[in-house]
């Protein structure tokens, strides 16, 4: 657990803390229509997240309230010499909390835990219609270098 400046903290996630980051993940145009607050679903992840050691869902805590949160994934593989991948996802911070560099600290935290799960390579992807989410990536050093794609089931 690392204490920031600020004196927020990172950690794991707890069950109480549901409420919070779904209302992180719900707060913008496209994450408003995804998500639903207090849908029991949310609980089922966590604990889904919890019981896998290549998985951590990691908030920043300002004293009991998360205003922050990221999911980090380890993935083995075989291509590029099989180099262990870290894949980041459902990066959010609190409105309130933007452009105070605290977005940068929690991605800095992630690069940290991925260099020490032995990770060459940091992996994500983000809405292409999300401006500027690309710029604060970018700024952190990623690369546009692929197109990302889905299908849904």
């Amino acid at each position: 657990m690392e204490v920031l400046p600020s004196g927020m903290i990172f950690r794991d996630a707890l069950p109480e803390d549901i409420p919070y980051i779904v209302s992180l993940l719900a707060d913008d145009r496209l994450g408003a229509q995804r998500e639903q607050l207090g849908d029991p679903s949310y609980a089922r992840a966590l604990q889904d997240i919890d019981a896998d050691p290549t998985t951590r869902f990691i908030v920043a805590d300002d004293d009991g309230v998360v205003v922050g949160c990221m999911q980090m994934s380890i993935l083995p593989g075989l291509a590029r010499r099989g180099v262990r991948r870290a894949q980041f996802e459902s990066v959010r911070i609190a409105g309130s909390q933007r452009n105070q560099g605290l977005g940068a600290a929690l991605v800095a935290e992630g690069i940290r835990l991925a260099r020490e799960a032995g990770c060459g390579l940091i992996e994500l992807s983000t809405d292409k219609t999300r401006a500027d989410a690309l710029r604060f990536w970018k700024r952190q050093g990623f690369e546009d270098s692929h197109v990302g794609m889905k299908l849904f089931l």
